[in-house]
């Protein structure tokens, strides 16, 4: 298990390795997933405005039994707010809704809202309050890291060229068969860490043939596979589930994959079809690069 292995942010504070996303956990169900998740040794939980689930998240946080700072949580600002004040706002119902004194992390959940996702309008000015919103809500308190999900690099080169407080965290769609090594080696570069949703595809690269054969050769599931692969990109894992026996697998992925190995999966054949999920911005095809 690898809940004690932690990335250090740009602010000095650390970050577990591996997360439990909550993306598609109902809200009723949420509080339940959360404390099951801590009881198993996880310290990270991923929400967001976006989900409806932070009234859930939040009670999860404050029954499970472990110390407030002894967890990291994370929740998204909507990415359809892209004014100081709807941003700022938002924030301090986001700690009222989850019943928290502060949150850990806090991100601009997209650049752009979900209805003009990787359009041709990018929200420069925008983002820069919203931003803006963030800075002024860390410097009171509220929040300790700040940062942004599904930027591109010219959007963090806008953030980066007025910023106070420049972005610790890019989230981004990352997993084999999708891997921007470009827009993770530029993250690096400014000091950016990067967090991957969806590591496993949201559960298509468990049907791909190639994925299963090397975690055959690693005696693994595909998904552990899929985790170790983001973890050792040097990437926070976050995979959502309220299963416990694969919040628990997803955990076990204390094996190495050989440097051979990462070479392939990091330029495996693109994912052409997300099933289900091709309804969704993230998942829809449109370059995310």
């Amino acid at each position: 298990m690898i809940f004690n292995e932690t990335y250090t942010l740009a602010n000095g504070l650390n970050i577990p390795k591996l997360g439990l996303g909550t993306w598609f956990i109902d809200d009723d169900k949420a509080a339940e997933a959360v404390k099951t998740a801590v009881k198993l040794g996880y310290r990270l939980i991923d929400t967001a405005q976006a989900y409806g689930n932070e009234r859930g998240v939040g009670e999860g946080i404050r029954t499970c039994g472990v110390p407030r700072e002894e967890l990291f949580v994370a929740s998204k600002v909507a990415a359809e707010l892209k004014t100081y004040e709807e941003a700022a706002k938002s924030i301090d119902e986001t700690l009222k809704k989850m019943g928290l004194d502060y949150l850990d992390q806090m991100i601009i959940h997209s650049p752009q809202p979900w209805t003009e996702f990787r359009v041709e309008k990018r929200y420069f000015e925008e983002n820069k309050e919203v931003w803006r919103a963030l800075e002024d809500a860390q410097a009171a308190g509220k929040v300790r890291v700040i940062g942004v999900s599904n930027f591109l690099k010219d959007d963090l080169e806008n953030l980066l060229s007025g910023c106070r407080v420049k972005p610790m965290v890019n989230q981004i769609l990352l997993h084999i068969s999708n891997t921007d090594l470009e827009l993770v080696d530029f993250c690096k570069s400014q000091g950016i860490l990067v967090e991957a949703y969806s590591p496993i595809a949201h559960g298509e690269a468990l049907k791909n043939p190639a994925i299963a054969e090397m975690a055959a050769k690693y005696h693994v599931s595909a998904a552990q596979l899929c985790i170790r692969y983001v973890i050792q990109l040097g990437t926070v894992a976050l995979p959502k589930t309220a299963n416990p026996e694969h919040m628990a697998s997803n955990a076990d992925v204390d094996f190495v994959i050989s440097d051979t190995d990462m070479e392939i999966l990091k330029h495996m054949e693109h994912i052409a079809d997300y099933g289900d999920f091709n309804m969704f911005p993230v998942f829809s095809g449109k370059p995310l690069a």
